[in-house]
């Protein structure tokens, strides 16, 4: 058996250590200084996302207070005032919210890392909420909400993960409905901050050139987050209570002159050893140009021009999936082809040379992306808030170098099976019948 020489894990990214502490209200921080860095990031992050929300009014929550967060605080009254701050020395600032997380970063030149603190620590624990804004900025979400369902691409993963979690809030949009939207009041806004903007839900990452001062200006600005004893914690999504027992279909019509599908299986969390062996089938599936659907499908077939797999990893649960935009008179030769492949990887397993380029390629992708602090904070953010332990990138590459031919193998026979099989199509289609004809698992 081909294995992977012991030197294409060694990190060639300079070595991370690691400090971790607590302020005195709670809040984690974890400091990860990067030798030859001239800039830094300061993320601050909370264990909340579009997961934790109900239906109705409380759906888009978390992204709605993300789009507010910006709008002004006390010392800062108004979005330009802090804008100009920021532009001021160059910084790149925003906020991103996801299903189970939602952070806020700045990245500057090192030697302005006491305003990024400033501005951080003030728009977290300060933000007036204003009602005028409020009103204003549901007017730009609803847009966002058309504007991504105009985005086939993204849209059919949406439709997909609604398919795969039905019945849970892990399968709502994160930016919600336009009813939702409409509906969320600034009570329903401010109930829900306190209840999950509090310091032992949350961690700061600063990754990049840290000077001695951190410490101390931490203590100086976080410590106003006060803690909240309402804390509210998700519905978790259970694989055995969930368990999926027949295929699914999901046809979106739309007139188009494309089908955009995303089609998959429910597959493991954070918490399965296991995840590392889905992440490079999902390589060696589609994760590249080199992989077996994008060979096949793309280069050999010319049925598509995106075709892509991936594994997406939930602390609870996850997913292989397979997206792709297609030739809509060639939908059930494609759909046929692609579960083919599937079929293939579950009897025959993986080649040793495609195991091995697989660990090459997640080597040298982790490598490019943690040269960047706005990445390596992003990655120790869900680290914590999400893993039952803290990996560095050097240790998960060690993970990931473990991994066999015959782990992969067991694991596509356990995924890949006809009643698991979840379909979600946007398309002139209207008739599930003849798409799950095609299902031979």
């Amino acid at each position: 058996m081909l294995k992977l020489p012991l030197r294409l894990i060694k990190n060639n990214f300079t070595k991370i250590m690691l400090e971790k502490f607590k302020l005195d209200n709670g809040l984690q921080v974890i400091l990860a200084p990067q030798k030859g860095s001239q800039s830094l990031t300061v993320l601050v992050a909370f264990k909340v996302g579009s997961r934790y929300e109900t239906v109705n009014i409380h759906h888009g929550v978390s992204h709605f207070i993300e789009h507010l967060m910006f709008k002004g605080t006390k010392k800062r009254p108004s979005p330009q005032i802090i804008s100009k701050e920021l532009d001021g020395i160059g910084a790149e600032f925003n906020a991103f919210t996801a299903k189970d997380h939602t952070g806020y970063y700045i990245k500057s030149s090192a030697d302005q890392v006491e305003l990024a603190l400033d501005i951080l620590s003030d728009i977290i624990s300060n933000s007036t909420f204003p009602e005028n804004e409020i009103k204003r900025e549901k007017g730009v979400i609803i847009e966002e909400i058309k504007m991504y369902e105009d985005m086939p691409l993204y849209y059919s993963e949406m439709l997909f993960e609604n398919l795969i979690y039905q019945g849970n809030a892990l399968g709502e949009d994160i930016a919600g409905t336009e009813e939702s939207i409409k509906k969320m009041s600034r009570k329903n806004i401010l109930d829900f901050y306190k209840s999950h903007y509090e310091p032992t839900n949350g961690t700061i990452i600063i990754a990049g050139k840290i000077n001695k001062k951190i410490k101390s200006l931490l203590n100086k600005y976080f410590i106003q987050l006060q803690k909240d004893k309402e804390k509210v914690f998700l519905q978790k999504f259970n694989p055995f209570i969930n368990a999926q027992d027949q295929p699914r279909v999901l046809l979106h019509y739309r007139d188009t002159k494309q089908v955009h599908l995303a089609l998959g299986f429910p597959a493991y969390s954070y918490y399965d050893p296991e995840m590392y062996a889905l992440q490079i089938l999902a390589i060696i599936l589609g994760g590249n140009m080199s992989s077996r659907l994008f060979v096949n499908i793309r280069e050999k077939k010319g049925l598509c021009y995106f075709i892509r797999s991936q594994a997406d990893i939930y602390e609870d649960t996850g997913n292989l999936m397979i997206r792709s935009g297609l030739d809509i008179n060639k939908i059930e030769e494609a759909v046929s082809l692609i579960i083919k492949e599937l079929v293939l990887v579950r009897e025959k397993g993986v080649t040793a040379k495609e195991l091995y380029m697989a660990k090459k390629f997640i080597k040298g992708h982790t490598i490019l992306q943690f040269e960047d602090s706005s990445n390596l904070a992003n990655y120790y953010a869900k680290q914590y808030l999400l893993n039952p332990d803290i990996l560095t990138p050097e240790q998960k590459l060690k993970k990931i170098e473990k991994v066999t031919r015959s782990q992969i193998q067991n694991v596509a026979q356990e995924i890949i099976k006809k009643q698991k099989f979840n379909l979600a199509m946007i398309s002139p289609y209207k008739d599930q019948k003849q798409f799950l004809k095609l299902i031979k698992l």
